[in-house]
């Protein structure tokens, strides 16, 4: 019954919307059921097999087939039959068909995998090195079998050939891992550091602080931003990144005074951010940057909300004046605003809807 509802389900979703992906989540813990269903009440293992791959190679694409769950009840003759079946396949397979090329070599790492022999395993992941992923799934299997000095050398190999690729960045932080495990916190410390180089931002800079913590190693923030200014010089965008720096160590001076000469760089939100910041301690120093962002926001032909995006700025303008005790310089900027925009009617009753009144 499990089986017949498996079937049914695998063509019902061929014509259905799923999108909510309620019903797919369904049909995979069905497909676990009946794998512990086969386990109690033992099946065919050929015919078994036979159907396995069948649904793997011919059918939609799911449900997700696991071989781990089904091998209690394969045994070595469904296995082996799996093992035959998958072969016969590979040999007839179409070059141009990317579906089947890729359930034969899902199976036959799934074969490789609950064999139990690691470096068959390993040997197969790595017939296919076309991501990251692949390369951390190597690492994880070497891992998982003790063998950390190779799965060290997996994730430095999986980085120098996919660095920047999707994902690179969890290998990544398991070498760090493994590194740090082995004692090897220089190496560790130096792994952080290259990434750095190599991509001087935010997040990597917090992920060299936090291995320099756990390393006991020295505080790496002066080196950092050193390098981001270099970076900057050769690069002015990354001034963003030297400003985000800047900010999370605490020197909002110096983040500041960069970030308002080079604010057209820092893009909308990280400057609003840093204006709301400043307003917290030196609020004069945002009341004109601050009218500067009112008027590029009601010029924004491109969003259609852009007179109800200026009220939030001027609430926050009125606040820098009244922090700095200049509130008529608010009532004055107001007055002369409604003026030279008193053409947008939209405009003016958007102002007196929220209190903006002259």
């Amino acid at each position: 019954m499990l089986r017949k509802a498996v079937d049914r389900m695998t063509t019902a979703l061929m014509y259905m919307d799923d999108s909510s992906g309620v019903v797919g989540d369904d049909l995979q813990q069905i497909m676990e059921l009946y794998a512990q269903a086969c386990i109690a009440a033992p099946q065919n293992p050929r015919r078994l097999a036979g159907w396995l791959v069948k649904l793997e190679c011919d059918g939609p694409g799911w449900p997700r087939i696991v071989l781990r769950d089904f091998a209690p009840a394969l045994g070595a003759p469904g296995l082996a039959e799996v093992e035959r079946l998958v072969a016969d396949r590979a040999a007839t397979a179409d070059p141009e068909s990317w579906t089947g090329l890729f359930a034969i070599r899902d199976l036959r790492e799934q074969l490789a995998e609950v064999s139990g022999d690691i470096d068959r395993h390993v040997q197969v992941l790595a017939e296919h090195l076309t991501s990251a992923v692949q390369y951390a799934r190597i690492v994880d299997t070497l891992c998982a079998a003790g063998r950390t000095v190779e799965a060290i050398a997996w994730a430095r190999r999986g980085l120098a050939e996919k660095s920047g690729w999707p994902h690179a960045d969890q290998l990544l932080d398991t070498l760090v891992a493994l590194l740090l495990e082995q004692g090897d916190s220089e190496a560790a410390l130096a792994v952080r550091r290259a990434e750095f180089e190599r991509r001087p931002t935010l997040e990597t800079f917090r992920a060299w602080e936090s291995t320099a913590v756990q390393a006991g190693a020295a505080d790496p923030t002066s080196a950092a931003i050193e390098r981001l200014r270099q970076r900057v010089a050769e690069q002015p965008l990354y001034v963003s990144e030297l400003v985000d720096v800047l900010t999370a160590v605490g020197a909002h001076g110096e983040a500041w005074t960069i970030g308002r000469a080079n604010a057209d760089r820092l893009g909308r939100q990280r400057w609003l951010g840093l204006l709301e910041r400043r307003s917290a301690t030196e609020p004069a120093d945002v009341i004109e940057p601050y009218q500067d962002v009112i008027e590029e926001q009601v010029r924004d032909s491109g969003d259609r909300h852009r007179y109800r995006g200026a009220l939030p700025l001027l609430s926050a303008l009125r606040a820098a004046c009244r922090a700095a005790g200049q509130e008529d310089r608010f009532a004055a900027y107001l007055a002369d605003f409604r003026e030279r925009h008193r053409r947008r009617p939209t405009l003016i009753k958007t102002l007196d809807g929220a209190g903006f009144r002259a």
